[in-house]
């Protein structure tokens, strides 16, 4: 069988299951989800929907922990075998440590070269990523070129999003900038961006309505009728997901369009109703 130039791996933190990126051609090394003394692998022992079900009647929030070194290296040994080259994206290293996990694997594998890249987002603006990276090693291009795809889609990237309340990104120690909202009026409905690897706060809208509907315009302003490849993430609120799906379909020049629940590792720290774009321009027609 010929090896192919180039596997993608990344982490848990994409928003996409293991069974999701094996559907696009990503490896999806787990992130670990700890409910008191019980911990999981994220989208292997626990699905989206239990997650929901013990934060809904857990006491204490529960913890995430990257996937270890070990981790990693078992996903590159089994590569090592059809591809060429790895190339590994991870979550902003300001959010996680996994990047550190990523690196100490490639140190201890020496099979094929590995490439390793800082995303600088994570949920589906890790996970885009990851799907053009695959998409591009799956039409036969050398590590090189993807490296470079990847990065010219990392200057590209939006993720925005509106939270039902703060209260999971502080508990959870991943709130950066937008501390500055908390002790304002408790009813707010925050918008909230990725900016160089932190979550920041972008404005602050009084109604849940209110906030879904600037996050449309707010893409409006930034790509108008550009082609884009959109990603909508939602936590536990697939309604009002499927409704923000219908409203970008027939205002947007989409050339990808795809939705999914974020799932575990990123709801443990922004918490259900969680509702957000993530988009970036496409050079294609």
């Amino acid at each position: 069988m010929k090896r192919r130039k180039v596997a993608i791996v990344t982490d848990g933190a994409c928003s996409l299951t293991p069974a999701q990126g094996e559907q696009f051609g990503i490896h999806v090394v787990p992130v670990y989800v700890a409910f008191g003394e019980k911990t999981y692998r994220a989208g292997i022992d626990l699905d989206n929907e239990g997650f929901y079900r013990f934060l809904s009647t857990s006491k204490k929030l529960p913890t995430t922990a990257q996937p270890t070194a070990p981790d990693f290296v078992n996903i590159y040994n089994q590569l090592a075998e059809e591809a060429e080259e790895i190339i590994t994206i991870v979550i902003s290293h300001h959010m996680s440590a996994t990047i550190q996990s990523a690196e100490m694997a490639r140190n201890l594998f020496d099979n094929v070269p590995v490439h390793i890249v800082d995303s600088e987002t994570v949920s589906l603006g890790l996970g885009m990523m990851a799907i053009a990276a695959a998409r591009a090693a799956e039409q036969g291009q050398d590590a090189q070129a993807v490296l470079n795809l990847v990065e010219s889609i990392k200057q590209k990237m939006n993720v925005i999003f509106t939270v039902n309340t703060l209260e999971y990104l502080y508990k959870g120690g991943r709130i950066g900038g937008a501390t500055a909202f908390l002790g304002t009026a408790l009813d707010i409905k925050p918008i909230l961006y990725i900016k160089n690897g932190r979550i920041e706060p972008l404005e602050r809208q009084r109604t849940r309505k209110r906030s879904v509907s600037r996050l449309l315009a707010l893409m409006e302003q930034s790509v108008g009728k550009q082609p884009v490849h959109v990603a909508i993430l939602h936590g536990n609120a697939s309604e009002e997901a499927r409704q923000l799906k219908q409203s970008i379909q027939s205002q947007f020049n989409c050339v990808e369009l795809i939705s999914s629940d974020m799932g575990p590792v990123i709801g443990v720290h922004a918490g259900p109703g969680t509702l957000g774009l993530v988009f970036y321009t496409s050079d294609q027609e």
